[in-house]
């Protein structure tokens, strides 16, 4: 009879930890309100934006920043004809070139619609101002003309780049813990409008975390009496938050990459001489093995060392 009740005394507390755990795994799953500003600030956005700034900002076309991967999501239980990346890549590029403070975004993207809108105003003028009233009125002033032509797009998205997991039983309680790396590459070139000359192009690529923690216990307390629980959750990097970072990232590169060239010139010489000894470090430090933590995987001694690594539960 003892051991019957030192058995349910376990049984309960067990229960009890596994149901708690799940409550604090789980998050919120209330309605949130609307918030201003952006969503994601990269780690990349600071550093885009204490940039030195130019003489002159720079006029810059971008008409199509496109998703030239052309892959869909993994389809899961059911048909899924979601694209994998993001289709709203030049609003990104326009946001990064905007907050850059190098750049003025000209629009492309909608030009129909600008044209068409202008083409109304000239039309209503015509239909319904006699010519004193015409007089009154201003000209429609030229639209503004880029001397850069930005392409590129989205030319990449590797999954599965690497995945592992670590995990244990012990008379059938226990957990496990998953990951899933995947890949983002992006191109960006500029272009001169002027004899059509390609000036630059820069590659960057950031990688997308998929992260797994399981816990749970399946075991037979008694003849015929089952007790099974588990509990567990899951974290995605989102991948719209990997595709901004790599663009705002190869904007950042195209800027410096730009004075290195003598396309444009900072206002500081000086200032912008610190910034680009810091590119030209990080551009050389990639000769050597990388020091981030993917790729000290293969150094580490066990799974262990894996788990610890990349899960911060």
């Amino acid at each position: 009879m003892k051991y019957l009740s030192n058995l349910k005394l376990f049984l309960i507390l067990t229960v009890q930890i596994v149901f708690l755990g799940c409550v604090a795994l789980t998050p919120e799953i209330v309605s949130q309100r609307a918030i201003s500003g952006p969503e994601y600030v990269t780690s990349i956005h600071k550093d885009l934006i204490s940039l030195p700034k130019p003489e002159n900002p720079i006029p810059v076309a971008a008409y199509k920043f496109r998703d030239q991967t052309g892959q869909y999501k993994a389809p899961g239980n059911a048909t899924n004809f979601s694209t994998a990346v993001t289709q709203g890549a030049t609003s990104i590029l326009i946001k990064a070139l905007e907050d850059s403070g190098w750049f003025v975004p000209v629009e492309r993207e909608g030009l129909s619609n600008l044209l068409q809108e202008r083409k109304i105003i000239l039309q209503m003028r015509d239909l319904y101002l006699t010519e004193e009233q015409k007089k009154s009125f201003e000209p429609l002033p030229p639209l503004l003309y880029a001397g850069i032509l930005l392409e590129g797009g989205i030319i990449g998205y590797d999954s599965n780049v690497t995945t592992g997991g670590i995990g244990a039983k012990y008379f059938g309680a226990g957990g496990s813990a998953e990951y899933r790396v995947d890949k983002v590459t992006i191109y960006l070139r500029a272009v001169s409008v002027k004899n059509g000359a390609v000036l630059k192009t820069v590659q960057t690529s950031k990688t997308v975390l998929s992260q797994m923690l399981s816990l749970g216990i399946f075991r037979f307390v008694r003849l015929n009496r089952l007790l099974e629980a588990e509990t567990g959750i899951a974290a995605n990097e989102p991948v719209e938050m990997a595709v901004q970072e790599a663009i705002e990232k190869a904007v950042y590169d195209m800027i410096i990459e730009g004075v290195k060239m003598g396309v444009w010139k900072p206002k500081d010489q000086k200032e912008f001489e610190k910034w680009l000894t810091k590119y030209e470090i990080e551009v050389k430090s990639k000769d050597n093995p990388s020091t981030d933590k993917f790729s000290e995987w293969p150094k580490m001694k066990d799974s262990t060392d894996v788990g610890k690594k990349v899960f911060k539960y």
